[in-house]
């Protein structure tokens, strides 16, 4: 009973928070097949808070599997037109887009790699339109977390069965503060905190970013021409608030695409498709991956290096302290939604055109002049420590320390 409750709290928050739903709105929620009973108190608080029409789209982790194990390359690359005018039918603001995350980590353990990341990747090229969409910010969109058995078991391999899953569903209610007698309240100033910081570094006149662990560390990030700090909640072109991401710790930015140097260590595994990277490493010169290595993964790291040109490159920096509500549960998650708010972390990929002022009004040649990298792909990874130092260079050469042992020293 108590999880049922919180489970209808937790709806709640990711509709009334996190999308924001208007009346008169269609919600497109996407969800694990697993999960359809989460779906439907979702669904059930859009209509409440008076959508015109709920669209309810599943996945299924196995059915997927099979698909990328027998499915031909040339059909697999392929994306049919319908799968895309499902995201992109509804005139500007009419639709705000709800994703249920939760499918198993390994799900594509053992299959060819190579097979599997051309298919993504062709896949992330043929939606790119709906991703256009939510990069001009024409609609409210949010992701949150579900507990499954599959995912469930990854996390919790000493449990079994539901003592697994109510475990991490746990967990869950934990990071997205569900646990505070008023949530919504909660994320209200979560949110005013996280901008608070984008505000301090966006008047700072910060050009470059400088990070050090004693993993190893020691990498230098300038920023790109006009980048802008983002944290908290979103808005749309038309005022509406919303929470991206269920949970959020970080405030991020965007690096220079050709500038980046020096040497990152990770924190963290990465959990990229269906592979596990351990204890990796990159070196950048002039912005590229130019040396790599992972003890464990290395096959998967040279996928997600070779999506194409862009994925050598940096489009994300962020900062999130030490102390974070992940961090603390003392877990890995193997999702990056709830690992990558565990850790200052980099993206490899593209950049988001909110990172930059006026980019949307720029063709792509200016971005580029200006440092967007662009890619198929944007996979973060995890490096920070509880001794990581991050200082900032302002533009009239003078320093700031922005991190020391791992939180906000501001």
């Amino acid at each position: 009973m108590y999880r049922q409750q919180i489970q209808e709290e937790y709806a709640r928050l990711v509709v009334r928070v996190g999308a924001n739903l208007q009346p008169g709105q269609v919600a497109v929620v996407s969800a694990p097949v697993e999960r359809a009973d989460f779906a439907a108190l979702v669904s059930e608080e859009c209509w409440k808070a008076g959508a015109e029409d709920v669209l309810v789209l599943y996945r299924d982790e196995v059915l997927r599997r099979l698909r990328y194990q027998f499915g031909a390359s040339e059909v697999l690359e392929q994306v049919p037109s319908w799968e895309l005018e499902q995201r992109i039918a509804y005139p500007k603001g009419k639709a705000c887009y709800i994703t249920i995350e939760g499918e198993d980590p390994d799900a594509l353990r053992g299959l060819d790699s190579i097979k599997v990341g051309k298919a993504v990747n062709a896949r992330n090229r043929g939606m790119q339109p709906f991703y256009d969409l939510l990069d001009r910010e024409e609609n409210q969109w949010t992701i949150a977390a579900a507990a499954t058995s599959s995912w469930a078991a990854k996390v919790f391999p000493q449990l079994a069965g539901e003592m697994a899953v109510n475990r991490l569903w746990d967990e869950i209610f934990q990071v997205m503060r569900l646990d505070h007698p008023a949530p919504v309240e909660a994320w209200q100033e979560h949110s005013k905190m996280l901008r608070r910081y984008c505000r301090l570094l966006n008047n700072g006149d910060i050009v470059q970013l400088h990070f050090r662990s004693g993993l190893g560390t020691d990498l230098t990030v300038p920023l790109a021409e006009g980048a802008i700090w983002c944290g908290g909640c979103d808005h749309t072109a038309d005022g509406i608030a919303f929470q991206a991401n269920m949970p959020t710790e970080e405030v991020f930015t965007m690096p220079h695409r050709n500038k980046v140097s020096g040497r990152v260590v990770s924190s963290m595994p990465l959990s990229y498709q269906g592979n596990l990277i351990r204890n990796f490493s990159f070196t950048f010169l002039d912005g590229a991956v130019v040396e790599y290595s992972a003890e464990e993964g290395g096959e998967a790291l040279e996928t997600l290096l070779g999506a194409d040109e862009g994925s050598r490159y940096l489009g994300e920096v962020a900062l999130v302290p030490y102390t974070s509500p992940v961090r603390r549960s003392g877990l890995l998650f193997y999702h990056t939604l709830l690992d990558e708010n565990a850790s200052c972390h980099l993206a490899l990929g593209s950049a988001y055109p909110s990172n930059m002022k006026g980019c949307l009004e720029m063709d792509r040649q200016q971005r580029a002049d200006r440092g967007f990298n662009e890619s198929v792909s944007h996979v973060d990874f995890m490096f920070g420590t509880q001794d990581l130092q991050v200082v900032a260079q302002r533009a009239d050469g003078s320093q700031l320390t922005l991190f020391e042992n791992g939180i906000w020293a501001v």
